[in-house]
């Protein structure tokens, strides 16, 4: 029993195996779940798509999709076919989900601006394509390069008219460019004016993934815990800890993929120590970095049963749920019963906004989502 709502009968050790063959009252529970929003799901873009990169620059992202790696293609149909995908939603239980690239999550590390550049301009003409399919369930983010910061404004607003909702930028910026540098002014600015979510998903820009493909043995734990994770933490750290946010206080980042038992831990460090410190000397903001946090961040979750039992007392209106479909570790075609068993014993109104209020919220979809 949740102890902190007694009249919630739910188990709260209910596994995973269980719900796949659930007894009738689980059944129905599961499905009186509303639709699911995920806010990190991915495309898989054809390779044809390569080739409509602007004629100067494609032998150059060609050779770098080339030297980084392909990512594995046996995938469902619905990955790159949206008449596909409509279909795993409908069996899913999903109503909706925000795209992200696939392999265009490498192009984030091309260290060549205007080839990253025209990559982006192609792919997000394609996600434009693929969702306008279905605009009332499949809502793409546009992908951005920030070296020419005036171009990415312009490919932001330019996305947005294709009917792209949010910019994604890199997690692990080039090191001449990195998130204390006044550079993203113009962005964070326009994107705070316009309502435009900012997000920073895992494995984009400069980070250890470029060269993970390479390690052996125990070192791939490492990275994929240890290194991914310090990626995401550093980033939050830099546009908390530089102003970003009192420069524009109307600005929303969305840390993708990231999970998020480790949020309340690291927040509740920072306060500590910028409460410790401050009298000394100046530290860049004027606020908790967890009040900051609260007002400008949001998470998504995909199996983290850690962070999920803190959601009984924090994360309510920052964290949003998440599928990563197609990729292997996706919650398809047991999602619904993947939410149960990680929020099932929580109240309703809670469950309803870790998976749809908060990004029906954040993303402004009242009127954009269709009922199934």
């Amino acid at each position: 029993m949740n102890m902190m709502h007694p009249e919630v009968q739910v188990p709260e050790a209910r596994t995973l195996a269980a719900l796949k063959d659930p007894d009738p009252a689980t059944r129905a529970a599961l499905d009186a779940l509303p639709g699911l929003i995920s806010t990190d799901s991915h495309v898989m873009e054809p390779h044809s798509l390569w080739q409509q990169v602007a004629a100067p620059y494609r032998e150059t992202v060609h050779e770098w999709l080339d030297g980084v790696g392909f990512r594995a293609h046996i995938l469902p149909a619905g990955a790159s076919d949206p008449q596909a995908r409509l279909l795993d939603q409908k069996r899913d239980g999903v109503q909706a989900e925000v795209l992200f690239p696939n392999d265009g999550m490498t192009i984030f590390g091309l260290p060549d601006g205007a080839a990253q550049h025209a990559a982006f301009v192609a792919y997000n003409d394609w996600l434009a394509g693929f969702c306008a399919t279905a605009p009332h369930n499949l809502f793409g983010v546009t992908a951005l390069s920030v070296y020419d910061i005036d171009a990415a404004v312009k490919e932001m607003y330019r996305g947005t008219e294709l009917g792209l909702i949010g910019a994604m930028v890199w997690q692990v910026p080039d090191p001449d460019l990195p998130f204390t540098s006044r550079h993203y002014d113009p962005l964070w600015g326009a994107a705070a004016e316009a309502g435009i979510p900012i997000h920073m998903h895992i494995l984009t820009g400069h980070s250890y993934a470029l060269t993970q493909k390479k390690v052996i043995g125990y070192e791939k734990i490492r990275g994929s815990v240890n290194k991914k994770q310090n990626d995401t933490i550093n980033a939050l750290f830099d546009v908390i800890f530089s102003g970003v946010f009192e420069r524009h206080p109307k600005l929303r980042i969305v840390l993708a993929e990231s999970e998020c038992g480790w949020l309340p831990f690291v927040l509740q460090q920072w306060d500590y120590y910028y409460e410790r410190f401050r009298q000394k000397e100046s530290l860049g903001i004027e606020r908790l970095p967890s009040e900051i946090f609260n007002e400008h961040v949001y998470c998504t979750w995909l199996e983290d049963r850690s962070g999920t039992r803190q959601f009984s007392w924090w994360g309510q209106d920052n964290l949003m749920w998440s599928n990563d479909y197609p990729h292997f570790n996706m919650t398809f075609p047991y999602s619904r019963e993947n939410v149960y068993h990680h929020i099932g014993e929580l109240p309703k109104d809670v469950q309803t906004k870790l998976i749809r209020g908060n990004a029906i919220r954040l993303y402004g979809l009242a009127s954009r989502l269709e009922e199934n």
